[in-house]
């Protein structure tokens, strides 16, 4: 232990931006601890990612069942009661795996809220921590909207718990959490309306094949209210009525899914200079602050990165290299590929079609029908489509996919997005036949 501090490195949080990079600290022989106020592990194993697509893979069956043309017969649908007692057993565990796997290799455990005193103490409840480094990585939580009626309002973390599946349900906003959840429930039966500020949903992704994965969630019964601003919220009974600028709408369950806020709150951050906003806190390129061994990792940072698992856990891997002195080069974040749990799925990586198409000079864009390939068949696919870029070197350098196997395609290809595969290199791929990997490198030109 070092002489001067409690410990070496003091994590605020105990999500991926903490424990992926961790283990790697005290096998050089550094004392480490986490400090964390909520539940081991974060926002993705406990109430994210992996209790979502626990959730969605029924819902995924369910949709293939409609479009099987009667293989797969007979009343195929969700049983909602078992299906969140299935996800929440296996959730339960996580946790409880996370914590013991980092006190397996030395890490400490504090539990409450840690603020700043100084720039190597934190506060916590009435004890003080000391630390030569400090790491930032206290996530996200969920925005919630501040109108009369919001009281009524369920944010994404209730919405993973919901015990049954109301007749009719409301969600306000049309990003990753809003349309997932439209997805989700309308596969289980509910009467799903999504009501949109703007015209355009996932500015992130190219404007076609968002409005083509709307089209697509129309279809299953999925409703659109765009441009569309909710004014107030009004219960009747056991419902509620949802008032807009554009008319009302009746729900039985809200789900406010305009976005999520970086934990700064309580830090104490202002008093040490350290700068931040509503987007998060500001590092330079190796990921420290304006105080140079406080870092910060995962999803409170701001960035213009997709904050997602892999890239906390890149970043928590990245920080301590750098404390370790392994890694003295500024950050140099990879290919990341993003995807939409719908049905279909929504996945890009790399150079966007925007991006493409403002330097024409730089690249060139292969546009694809994903119905061409006769493998699409064996699951029932019915539609879908594929942009792939390339620079003039012929290397592929960007891709984006609408269909139900899009985020196995994305991964298929991000190797060779990422270190500029030449289409010899490729060639040399002998991957198994039949799969939707062989399928992925077999369509490239």
């Amino acid at each position: 232990m070092s002489q001067t501090f409690d410990y070496d490195v003091v994590f605020i949080g105990a999500g991926h931006g903490a424990f992926d990079g961790a283990p790697a600290l005290t096998a050089a022989g550094k004392t480490v601890a986490f400090i964390e106020e909520d539940k081991v592990g974060g926002t993705c194993p406990n109430w994210g990612c992996n209790a979502k697509i626990i959730l969605e893979a029924p819902a995924k069956a369910v949709q293939t069942a409609k479009q099987s043309d009667g293989v797969i017969a007979g009343d195929t649908h969700i049983d909602w009661p078992t299906a969140m007692k299935r996800k929440q057993e296996i959730i339960n565990g996580f946790a409880p795996a996370i914590q013991g796997a980092m006190e397996s290799v030395g890490v400490d455990f504090i539990f409450g809220h840690a603020s700043f005193v100084d720039a190597h103490t934190l506060q916590v409840g009435d004890r003080k921590v000391t630390a030569d480094k400090i790491v930032i990585a206290t996530g996200q939580h969920s925005h919630r909207l501040d109108l009369p009626g919001k009281e009524f309002l369920h944010d994404s973390k209730d919405f993973l718990s919901i015990p049954v599946v109301p007749k009719k349900m409301v969600i306000i906003g049309a990003g990753f959490i809003g349309l997932e959840a439209a997805s989700i429930m309308r596969a289980a039966g509910s009467q799903v309306t999504v009501i949109m500020r703007d015209q355009q949903a996932l500015p992130a992704f190219n404007r076609d094949y968002t409005e083509e994965l709307l089209k697509a969630l129309a279809k299953q019964g999925v409703l659109f209210i765009k441009n569309t601003t909710v004014e107030k919220i009004e219960q009747n009974g056991s419902s509620y009525s949802i008032s807009t600028n554009t008319g009302s709408f009746p729900a039985d369950y809200i789900l406010d899914a305009t976005g999520r806020i970086p934990n700064t709150d309580g830090l104490n951050l202002a008093e040490l200079g350290i700068k931040y906003d509503h987007k998060g806190i500001e590092v330079n390129e190796f990921l420290q602050t304006a105080v140079s061994n406080i870092y910060a990792s995962g999803d409170v940072i701001k960035k213009d990165v997709p904050k997602l698992t892999p890239t906390a856990t890149f970043e928590s891997q990245y920080i301590v290299s750098h404390i370790l002195g392994e890694e003295k080069e500024a950050i140099n974040y990879p290919a990341i590929g993003e995807n939409l749990f719908t049905t279909p799925r929504l996945a890009q990586a790399g150079v966007t079609v925007d991006e493409a198409k403002a330097h024409p000079d730089q690249f060139d864009i292969i546009e694809q029908d994903v119905m061409d390939d006769w493998y699409r068949l064996v699951d029932f696919e019915q539609a879908g489509k594929r942009s792939l870029i390339y620079n003039k070197e012929k290397q592929l350098v960007g891709v984006i996919e609408l269909s139900d196997k899009a985020e196995d395609v994305v991964n298929a290809l991000l190797p060779a997005i990422e270190f500029g595969y030449t289409p010899a290199q490729i060639k040399r791929l002998v991957t198994i036949f039949p799969s939707i990997g062989y399928s992925a490198l077999d369509n490239l030109q």
